[in-house]
């Protein structure tokens, strides 16, 4: 229920309002006085107050200035029969929402209250909602500082001194590695320990999109540039401006495309597509790449000059199976963040899981061993994960891991028997060790399958 506080210095008035907005569903509090009205709004916190100009003790706009000075979040209406264009106007600066003269209508003021409370709703919602979203923000920056890459082993930690010492300045920045170890992480730290951080982040992955799009995407066009291009596009390279631009796979960038975007890390401009006007480009340059750099320079799917542009800092990040000590912290890390999603306690690993983890390979590096203990908490009843909770993949014995990590059309200079061999490996691997589907996907019987298994010394446990 609204609580309504009435200034007026005349009791008739006093009792019609408080009858008339009870009447109506609202809780009145009255004051005869500025005085009085000021000791009730600080007492009682009214959500509107309804205030005359002509008071005893004190000038009524006095009144209103000394309510809005002290409590600006009140609503307050002035109703009055001093209704000079300069009150009203001078009111209205001083921050109440309406200026009502008398005498007035019943359903004139009940209109206006009715409009000043929804206002003042409005407001308040607003304001919650911007401080609930201050505070979502604040717990997501929490949460990212403590999803934080965690660095135990030596490699790692060297490359994590190195990000904390290139990140302050605006060098490029090329960093290395497999798919799936970090790469987009290190990039993040590099962002959020730079002087840009408070710009924003923007990254292609230019292995995403077609070759022919990528161009607009990274320039941006004005409209009718081309075929579709029906609005401008600011493009990736203006959307990073102040922040940090982080290009994934940027050997899979069009070689032609290459040299024009190293014109623009030497010139710092470019034009968007269809345009002739020239536009400055500040950002600062993260890019990665999975492919091995001398493979990528040789077979030219990297320019050599863009190469030695990109690489003022070159940070090539290791494999899992290169550091292992990383697993622990790492499992851990992703255990305790899927599980605080999924309203679970706090997780553990039972040995047998724990060594798993450890002796296990990792050929998708991080990426994989996180998808595999979101899949584990997923299923974990308990605290406790266990082997059992790992992805059936995972537990695939080594010799069918191996063969899932190779084509699948094999060596075709292998004979005969090897190969047959080996496409039993691929049907065992591909149904996950189930022998009936893997005789199936072959055509032949599951006897067959156990005898030619036999024959190759294909033993799984």
């Amino acid at each position: 229920m609204n609580k309504i506080v009435v200034i007026d210095d005349e009791r008739p008035v006093l009792l019609t309002l408080e009858a008339l907005l009870t009447r109506h569903g609202y809780t009145v509090h009255t004051a005869g006085t500025a005085g009085a009205g000021l000791a009730l709004i600080e007492k009682s916190h009214p959500d509107l107050v309804l205030q005359d100009l002509g008071l005893p003790d004190a000038p009524g706009l006095e009144t209103l200035g000394r309510i809005k000075q002290r409590h600006p979040e009140s609503v307050v209406i002035i109703i009055t029969a001093q209704d000079s264009l300069s009150n009203a106007i001078e009111s209205i600066k001083l921050g109440a929402f309406h200026f009502i003269s008398k005498p007035y209508a019943p359903e004139e003021l009940l209109n206006v209250v009715k409009r000043a409370l929804e206002q003042r709703d409005l407001v308040k919602d607003r304001e919650q909602l911007i401080a609930k979203t201050a505070e979502l923000s604040r717990q997501l920056e929490q949460v990212q500082q403590q999803l934080a890459p965690v660095f135990t082993s030596r490699r790692m930690r060297e490359i994590n001194e190195l990000v904390s010492r290139i990140a302050p300045s605006d060098a490029n920045v090329l960093i290395t590695g497999e798919s799936g170890v970090g790469k987009e992480v290190v990039a993040n730290q590099l962002h959020r320990l730079s002087q840009r951080q408070a710009g924003p982040l923007v990254k292609l992955n230019c292995a995403a999109f077609p070759q022919n799009m990528i161009e607009s995407e990274l320039f941006g066009y004005v409209k009718g540039a081309f075929t579709g291009a029906l609005n401008d596009f600011p493009g990736m390279i203006q959307e990073a401006a102040g922040g940090t631009l982080f290009l994934d796979e940027i050997a899979e960038m069009p070689p032609d495309l290459q040299t024009r975007f190293l014109r623009v890390l030497q010139e710092r401009e470019f034009r968007p597509l269809g345009s002739t006007k020239t536009i400055k480009a500040d950002f600062r340059l993260v890019a990665a790449t999975n492919r091995p750099v001398p493979a990528a320079l040789s077979s030219g799917a990297l320019r050599q000059d863009l190469y030695y542009r990109l690489k003022t800092f070159q940070l090539e990040i290791p494999p899992l199976r290169e550091r292992r000590e990383d697993i622990p912290s790492l499992a851990l890390l992703f255990a305790r963040r899927f599980a605080t999603q999924l309203n679970k306690g706090e997780p553990r690993f039972s040995p047998d899981a724990f060594q798993f983890l450890m002796d296990y390979n990792w050929p998708g590096n991080v990426r994989e061993l996180q998808n595999a203990i979101e899949h584990s908490i997923v299923l974990c009843e308990s605290s406790t994960v266990t082997v059992k909770h790992l992805p059936r993949e995972l537990r695939l014995p080594a010799i069918l891991q191996e063969a899932a990590a190779r084509p699948a059309n094999g060596d075709s200079n292998l004979k005969l028997d090897a190969r047959e061999r080996e496409a039993i490996l691929q049907a065992l691997a591909q149904c996950h060790g189930n022998k009936k589907k893997a005789a199936a996907v072959l055509g032949i019987h599951r006897p067959t399958l156990y005898s030619k298994m036999k024959r190759y010394g294909i033993e799984l446990k």
